[in-house]
């Protein structure tokens, strides 16, 4: 059930405009402060993984490895993505919840 929680507040998020995705995207908004949250797909490329968890480490921001590109993108309504920043503290709370009450990858 909280599975169908994170992906929805994703897509809340998304539609209220507190989120962007792509991998420059999601960069430029962790190097500039503004990103309260990080999501990558468990089935992006390990290069990718590596270069977002030692980003999200240096400018302090949690990171999340999450589902897959598609489930990613559909949540969001778009094509698969392999990474997303939540720039909104308070989503970024409710989806840390909800992931810290499952079995997430934390980095």
């Amino acid at each position: 059930m909280s599975q169908n929680k994170v992906l929805s507040l994703i897509g809340l998020a998304t539609k209220a405009g507190k989120t962007v995705s792509g991998e420059f995207c999601t960069e430029r908004e962790v190097k500039s402060g503004s990103a309260a949250l990080v999501i990558v797909a468990d089935d992006a490329s390990d290069n990718t993984k590596k270069k977002f968890r030692n980003m999200c480490d240096y400018y302090h921001v949690p990171i999340y490895f999450y589902k897959d590109k598609d489930t990613l993108g559909h949540a969001m309504g778009k094509q698969f993505r392999a990474s997303l920043a939540i720039l909104d503290e308070g989503f970024a709370k409710g989806i840390r919840k909800h992931m810290d009450t499952e079995d997430n990858e934390i980095a």
